[in-house]
C-alpha cells in the first residue's frame, strides 16, 4: 500500500513507465505485470478522487512513451489520445473498491477500459495495448479463448497476484494463481481450428526510404518499386500480396493503364495479385482505400474496402479546427469507410482481411472468420512513420489476430515490416525497414472457429461486469462488519 502523495509522485509514473516498455519495440513483456502490480498498490485505501488521480498518472507514463509515433502524424491527436485515455483509466480505478474486493475489480476495469479505448472515440485508438505487449510472451496463446481481451484480464491478475505476494497475502496470491492456471488449461482444450489445405504465397516489399509522406512522395516510383520486386517471385504460386496503397489512380484503377500493367505483371508471375490501392476523387471530396485481386486473364475477382479508418491520418475529426494547428500533417480529403465483410477472393478461397490500422482492432478479424475466412491478409503501409512503434505493435497485432483465429496471417508494408505468421502467433519470417525484398512460403487454408471468433468480447465484457459485481459485494461485507 503505497499512502503518501510523495512516493505516489514517484511510484505512479514508475507504474505508467514499466507498462509503456513491456509494449514493442522494447518488448520487455514481465515488466507489464509489475506496473500493474504497482497500481494495484496504489489504489490501496484511496479515497475515489485519488484512486483517478493516480491511475491517470499511471496512464499519462504508460500511453504517451507507447504512442510517440503519433507526435509525428499529428501532435493534436496525440495529445488529445494521450490526455482522454489517461483520464479513462483513472475513471475505471473509481469504479475499483479501495480495499476488500479491489483484486477483483481492478482486472474487470482494466477489461472494461481497454473495450472502451479500443472502439472510442474516433473509432478507437487500440495501440500499446497490455494485449499487445504479451505477443511474443505465453499468455499470448489464451487470446483464441476468448480474444485479445483475456490477455488483458489476465495481465490484471497476474498484477494483482504479485501485488498480494508482496504484501504476504496468500490467500489472494493463490487465487490470482489459481486464474492463471485454469486460463492456460483453457487454452490447451480451447478449439483452433483445422488445416484443409496448403497452398504457396508471395508477399512482396518494394523497399524505399522510411518516414516519408504521400504529399512529398512520387506515388509512380512507390509503384514501380513493387512492380520490379516482383520479379523476383519465384513461382508457381498461389497469389501474390501487395502492401497497402502502393497504387494510386485518379478515379476507379480498372480505367487507367496502371491496371494494365498490374494484369501483364500478374500473367508474368501466372497468378492473381491482391494489391492495396487508393482511388482519388477529388471532385467528390474523398478517396477510398481498398484491396483489389487482379487475375492474370484481365479480370478481378475480389475486392475489399477499409472500414475503420485512422483518426487524423484517413479522416479528421474536427476538421475545421484542427485544420488551423497542424494544416500539413493532414489528409485534405476524408477516405470514404467501406461497407461489405472484411472479406476477400485469392483464387484459392476466401481470405480475411483487414487493411494496416484494421489489425489493431479484433472485430474485423471476427468479422473475416464469420464469412468465411480460411487465412489472413493484412496489407499495410507504415512507411510514413519515423522509428518502428507502430510497425513492430502492427506485427505484434497480427501475431494476436493468429492466435486468435487459429489461421496463418500474411502481412505486406512497402518499407517493412512484413511477416509470415503461424495459427500459433510464431513469426515464419519478416523484413527488415526499407529493404526490397519477396517472403515466400507455403502456408496452410484452415477452417473452424476458435471461442474466440464465434463469441467474440462479449464473455470478456461480461466478466468484468460480475467482476464488479463481487468486488463491490466484498466491500459492502467489509464495510458491514467494520461498523457492526
Amino acid at each position: 500500500m503505497i499512502h503518501s502523495d510523495r512516493t505516489a509522485g514517484l511510484m505512479a509514473p514508475l507504474a505508467g513507465g514499466l507498462i509503456a516498455f513491456s509494449m514493442p519495440p522494447w518488448g520487455w513483456w514481465p515488466f507489464a505485470f509489475v506496473g500493474i502490480a504497482i497500481l494495484d498498490m496504489l489504489l490501496a485505501n484511496q479515497p475515489r478522487k485519488e484512486r483517478f488521480k493516480r491511475a491517470t498518472v499511471v496512464g499519462i507514463w504508460w500511453l504517451f512513451p507507447a504512442t510517440f509515433w503519433m507526435w509525428d502524424m499529428t501532435i493534436p491527436g496525440y495529445l488529445i489520445q494521450g490526455v482522454v485515455f489517461s483520464m479513462l483509466y483513472g475513471a475505471v480505478a473509481m469504479l475499483v473498491p479501495p480495499t476488500q474486493g479491489r483484486r477483483v475489480a481492478l482486472p474487470a476495469a482494466l477489461v472494461l477500459a481497454a473495450l472502451v479505448r479500443w472502439n472510442w472515440p474516433f473509432g478507437g485508438v487500440p495501440l500499446a495495448s497490455l494485449a499487445i505487449s504479451q505477443s511474443d510472451a505465453p499468455l499470448a496463446q489464451t487470446a483464441r479463448v476468448f480474444g485479445s481481451l483475456t490477455i488483458v484480464a489476465l495481465v490484471g491478475v497476474g498484477g494483482v497476484a504479485l501485488s498480494a505476494l508482496a504484501e504476504r497475502n496468500m490467500r489472494d496470491t493463490t487465487i490470482a494463481v489459481g486464474v492463471l492456471v485454469a486460463a492456460v488449461f483453457l487454452t490447451i482444450v480451447a478449439p483452433h481450428g483445422q488445416a484443409i489445405d496448403t497452398i504457396d504465397i508471395a508477399i512482396v516489399q518494394g523497399g524505399g526510404p522510411q518516414n516519408t509522406r504521400a504529399a512529398n512522395t512520387s506515388s509512380r516510383e512507390v509503384f514501380v518499386r513493387h512492380l520490379e520486386a516482383s520479379q523476383g517471385v519465384q513461382g508457381p504460386v498461389d497469389f501474390v500480396l501487395w502492401p497497402e496503397n502502393v497504387v494510386h489512380t485518379r478515379g476507379p484503377l480498372v480505367d487507367t493503364p496502371v491496371y494494365d500493367e498490374l494484369v501483364e505483371m500478374a500473367q508474368d508471375l501466372d497468378a492473381p495479385i491482391i494489391a492495396g490501392i487508393i482511388e482519388t476523387f477529388g471532385d467528390e471530396g474523398f478517396f477510398l482505400n481498398a484491396s483489389m485481386t487482379i487475375n492474370p486473364d484481365g479480370t478481378n475477382s475480389g475486392r475489399y474496402d477499409k472500414l475503420r479508418r485512422v483518426p487524423f491520418g484517413e479522416f479528421v475529426p474536427f476538421r475545421g479546427l484542427i485544420e488551423r494547428v497542424a494544416p500539413d500533417f493532414l489528409p485534405t480529403n476524408d477516405a470514404k469507410p467501406g461497407t461489405g465483410p472484411a472479406i476477400i477472393e485469392t483464387g484459392v478461397g476466401t481470405a480475411a482481411i483487414s487493411i494496416s490500422w484494421e489489425v489493431f482492432h479484433d472485430d474485423r478479424t471476427y468479422d473475416g472468420m464469420s464469412n468465411g475466412g480460411l487465412i489472413q491478409l493484412n496489407p499495410t503501409n507504415g512507411s510514413s512513420f519515423w522509428l518502428t512503434i507502430v510497425q513492430t505493435q502492427q506485427i505484434a497485432s497480427s501475431q494476436l489476430r493468429a492466435i486468435e483465429s487459429g489461421r496463418w496471417v500474411l502481412q505486406a508494408a512497402p518499407t517493412g515490416f512484413s511477416a509470415i505468421i503461424k495459427p500459433d502467433g510464431t513469426i515464419v519470417d519478416r523484413t527488415g525497414i526499407s529493404e526490397a525484398r519477396v517472403l515466400q512460403g507455403e502456408v496452410e487454408l484452415r477452417e473452424g472457429n476458435t471461442w474466440a471468433t464465434r463469441f467474440t468480447w462479449y464473455p470478456m465484457f461480461v466478466v468484468a461486469v460480475v467482476g464488479f459485481v463481487v468486488a463491490w459485494g466484498f466491500a459492502r461485507r467489509d464495510s458491514v462488519a467494520s461498523t457492526a
